[in-house]
């Protein structure tokens, strides 16, 4: 029996903020991988003067390492309420930020395929949906502090309810946002304009669709991954605070459970925070690093079209858009 098991076996059940004790080494893996790929992520936003990943991907990923940082202090005395709430908010407010980079980058993508296919301008893709993420943030911020402070049962139960509010507009948001993406991408497939309005000519092709670069396909398949990854940890935080604070979902840590010593004597094969949460954030970050907007976004209009094809920027209602003419 380690040291932290034999302390955790000392722990009153009552006086236990998690119900469980966090397993240190994996707090110190989920801290290492944060960290990498938030330093990659700092690499390529420098590299590419991508300033908006600082206060969306960035933010993210030091929002996850002080989270993970509490966790792994929790796991030598899982009792200390300051470090718990910092562990807990930190966690469910940070992917928000991860959130609003997959808006951008998907507001950036419709302008380098043509805008004319969503229903939405790209700039409205943008601002609709960061507020609605701005507005999720602010709800879960004051129901997670609400809940972590609380004193009394009723009031930790008001919290968590305020959260679970944040979280499910938060999951709606992202499903309408899916919904307008693949409707987006369909009309573009089928060459399809819902804003036929736009006028545009490419006397070289049959249709006006102008053809996926290879940066911009691989650019769809990150975003599209990213996306599901989040989609699935929005999913398990909405059972786990309608399962409640004291519920047996947010009381059992399942991955290396081997060294989870659990308050609670019963058995709960559902996966929780470390699965559906920290691993889940973790892929889609990594995602990004794979995917990453840098160097498959940097001149992806240009190179949209063959190579034979020269860029004529026509202004279009308004605004510029790049059309492929072929070179006379």
């Amino acid at each position: 029996m380690n040291s932290t098991t034999s302390f955790a076996a000392t722990i009153p059940p009552n006086t236990n903020l998690y119900h469980y004790t966090p397993t240190k080494s994996l707090c110190y893996l989920f801290l290492i991988l944060f960290s990498l790929s938030t330093a990659g992520h700092v690499f390529f936003a420098f590299r590419y003067r991508l300033w908006w990943i600082f206060p969306t991907i960035v933010l993210a990923g030091a929002g996850e390492i002080a989270g993970w940082v509490s966790r792994a202090v929790s796991s030598n005395n899982p009792t200390i309420q300051s470090v718990y709430i910092i562990q807990s908010t930190c966690l469910v407010l940070a992917p928000t930020a991860l959130l609003a980079s997959i808006f951008i980058i998907f507001a950036r993508l419709s302008e380098c395929v043509g805008s004319r296919y969503g229903r939405l301008t790209s700039r409205l893709y943008s601002r609709i949906f960061l507020t609605c993420d701005i507005v999720a943030l602010l709800i879960q911020g004051n129901g997670g502090g609400l809940a972590a402070s609380a004193k009394t049962e009723s009031l930790q139960k008001l919290g968590s309810d305020i959260m679970l509010v944040g979280i499910i507009f938060q999951t709606v948001a992202m499903i309408v946002f899916i919904i307008l993406a693949s409707e987006f991408f369909y009309r573009y497939f089928k060459d399809l304009p819902a804003r036929p309005e736009e006028s545009y000519y490419n006397p070289s092709r049959a249709t006006g669709r102008i053809p996926l670069s290879r940066n911009l396909k691989l650019m769809i398949i990150g975003l599209s991954l990213a996306m599901l990854f989040l989609l699935i940890r929005g999913f398990y935080r909405i059972f786990e605070l309608a399962d409640g604070w004291n519920g047996r979902i947010i009381s059992t840590q399942w991955l290396f459970s081997e060294h989870t010593v659990p308050v609670r004597e019963h058995s709960n094969p559902i996966p929780p925070t470390d699965t559906f949460d920290g691993a889940m954030i973790v892929l889609a970050m990594y995602t990004l690093n794979v995917f990453h907007p840098g160097p498959l976004l940097s001149g992806s209009t240009q190179d949209s079209a063959s190579s034979s094809e020269a860029d004529k920027p026509v202004p279009v209602y308004g605004h510029v858009e790049t059309l492929q003419m072929r070179a006379v």
